[in-house]
């Protein structure tokens, strides 16, 4: 077991697995299947943990973030079991864009269906995505890494600061270039090159680089600093990509998609998409913030929110619940998934243990030795 010493693990890591539609070959192949099939098969799985905290005496240093982070972050070092476990119990890396396809009915109706996934033999599919992979102002003084870089080489590494005011140059205290590490570990973790799908906001920049605009005060300067942080963000993008990172929105403002106001929505994702989707290229994959579902019920309403989210280009719109779930909507070409989330709050509960144990053994991953003295509720 790797022992990190003075990391934490903060923000969301989505794992989609599906135990369905496994087939034992060496071979992966993404075939279509009609949406009646697709239907009669087992949901995926989809599980949620992100951005790192790489310094818990800093973020559990006992002031008002400390119990936040404490419920919605995990550390390095619990990372890194959770990755273990999760390779341990034959899981595989996925793109979610190979989960399904778009196509069209024998009417002509444009639908989603699930792909069958051929993978090496004895592996079950898991998907990650990663939230807020924005590195926001308040993780600079509380123990996050601070941005993601290219080295003299041209790799993804991480930068930050520890305690002491030393920069420091990582890949173990930080999501992105730790899974990285570990893929380059156990290669047959990600057997069709597959990382996680990163969920960016837009309004204190991307990857930890204040690409946003600010609707008050804007100077000139300020723009020409905003152009230089975009051409510096842009190779990075694209070495991610290259080595098998993808994108999906997560909103500008990081909003509430639930509140039904339609003007508030439009801007926002027209920002977006100016500031962010403009930098990362299409996806069309939506993660809500919150979890807040368009309409109050995506799954069962196709109301005004989501038909707009749709109409730009949105397919697979991803939750967050205490159930892993998939449901391929019928009125209209979309996916609605619930992802799990490994976090403090989970860790603790004894109702999450037993729904997280296909994955892992919360008890032999919760480092209560850096954590505020909280209760469990399971038996230590």
């Amino acid at each position: 077991m790797r022992k990190l010493t003075h990391m934490l693990l903060a923000g969301t890591l989505i794992l989609a697995c599906s135990s369905c539609g496994v087939e034992t070959t060496a071979n992966y192949q993404v075939i279509p299947l009609p949406q009646e099939v697709a239907l009669s098969q087992e949901s995926p799985f989809n599980l949620n943990d992100g951005t790192i905290i790489a310094y818990p005496e800093l973020a559990f240093d006992g002031d008002y973030k400390s119990n936040g982070l404490d419920d919605w972050m995990v550390t390095a070092d619990e990372f890194w079991k959770i990755l273990e476990s999760i390779y341990a119990n034959d899981y595989v890396l996925v793109d979610i864009a190979d989960v399904w396809s778009e196509t069209t009915d024998e009417n002509g109706n444009a639908v989603m269906v699930k792909n069958t996934l051929y993978l090496p033999e004895g592996k079950k599919p898991v998907i990650f995505t990663y939230d807020d992979v924005n590195y926001y102002e308040y993780m600079l003084t509380n123990g996050f890494t601070h941005k993601l870089i290219l080295d003299e080489n041209g790799n993804i590494r991480a930068w930050g600061i520890d305690p002491e005011g030393n920069e420091v140059v990582s890949r173990e205290l930080d999501a992105v270039t730790a899974l990285d590490l570990f893929v380059e570990e156990h290669p047959d973790f990600s057997p069709f090159g597959a990382k996680a799908c990163m969920g960016l906001t837009g309004y204190e920049g991307i990857l930890g680089y204040r690409t946003q605009t600010n609707t008050e005060g804007w100077t000139e300067e300020k723009e020409a600093v905003r152009q230089q942080e975009i051409e510096a963000v842009k190779p990075i993008i694209e070495e991610l990509k290259r080595t098998g990172w993808t994108f999906a929105s997560h909103t500008w403002g990081h909003i509430r998609l639930g509140s039904g106001r339609m003007d508030k929505i439009t801007a926002d994702t027209d920002r977006w998409f100016n500031e962010v989707g403009s930098l990362i290229g299409e996806t069309t994959i939506l993660l809500y913030p919150h979890g807040d579902r368009p309409d109050g019920n995506d799954w069962t309403m196709t109301g005004e929110t989501f038909l707009y989210l749709h109409e730009k280009g949105f397919r697979v719109f991803c939750s967050v619940g205490i159930e892993s779930f998939t449901y391929i909507k019928k009125d209209i070409a979309a996916v609605i998934c619930d992802r799990l989330h490994p976090d403090g709050t989970t860790l603790r509960s004894a109702k999450s243990l037993e729904r997280y144990m296909k994955f892992y053994d919360a008890r032999e991953i919760i480092d209560l030795t850096v954590r505020p003295e909280r209760e469990v509720g399971w038996a230590e």
